[in-house]
């Protein structure tokens, strides 16, 4: 199996922390040079300094800029493929929006979301477009959510936007699949990242029971019966990455124990 990215140049967004810095980390041990971007600087160093180099000439670097400051993200990718290192593999990847039931959300809520969400990735998408189609190889994929095969309850805006990225990408995929280009969903379960402790924390204060309580309950619905490791699922999106998945192009991948009923 061909898993080998060396020469090839990875744009991981939210690469500070999680399944970001996982992904970051498993496409930096297959060889690619990994860009990480995020809004803290901070954790981005570190996440960098902890990146894997195995090849002599592979390079990392990293991106401080905010996902909603649409023009500073733009500006700060292309600077980054300006030397010219085209990227070939982009990870969109954006932590979810709070909780609550779609009736009760904020219009200010949905365009918060969709402006985090699809838009930043169609400005990243101008961004690398050019240097991918140039390569003639690219691959982009999409750290979305379950959602888009089940909605989960009191996640009515997180389940609205997902969906729609969802639906964005597999139009992309008819559209740069002749350009050797493939766009894939990758779809977590329930991850032992910041995301899952904030939907403790919400289903915590909105049911007055314990976090034990309530990831007993949500585990129930795992066939696995656990959580799942940041790596597990950046090892869906390594592989989807890689020249292996060639032929893989405008899927959902679920990565989450079987909890999904749906096919």
């Amino acid at each position: 199996m061909d898993l080998d990215l060396s020469g090839k140049h990875a744009l991981v967004c939210g690469g500070s922390q999680g399944i970001g810095r996982a992904a970051g980390e498993e496409l930096a041990r297959l060889g690619a040079d990994v860009t990480l971007l995020a809004r803290s600087r901070e954790a981005l160093e570190a996440a960098f300094a902890a990146l894997p180099v195995v090849r002599p000439t592979q390079k990392h670097a990293y991106v401080a800029v905010d996902m909603c400051d649409h023009a500073a993200l733009r500006a700060k990718v292309e600077a980054m493929i300006a030397a010219p290192r085209p990227m070939q593999i982009l990870v969109n990847n954006t932590g979810g929006p709070p909780g609550g039931s779609a009736q009760d959300a904020k219009v200010e809520e949905y365009t918060d979301a969709f402006h985090q969400h699809l838009v930043a990735n169609q400005v990243l998408l101008h961004a690398v477009l050019p240097g991918m189609r140039a390569s003639g190889w690219g691959r982009i994929v999409n750290v979305i959510s379950t959602s888009v095969k089940e909605p989960i309850r009191n996640l009515g805006v997180s389940n609205t936007v997902r969906a729609a990225v969802a639906n964005w990408a597999k139009t992309l995929a008819a559209e740069l699949g002749p350009y050797g280009i493939t766009v894939n969903n990758v779809l977590p379960g329930y991850t032992k990242t910041q995301r899952l402790k904030q939907i403790l924390g919400e289903r915590t204060r909105a049911t007055g029971k314990s976090e034990d309580e309530i990831a007993k309950a949500m585990l129930a619905s795992v066939p696995l019966g656990r959580f799942a490791d940041p790596a597990e699922v950046a090892n869906a999106i390594a592989f989807l990455a890689s020249p292996a998945a060639g032929y893989v192009n405008g899927v959902n991948v679920p990565v989450d124990g079987g909890r999904t009923s749906s096919l």
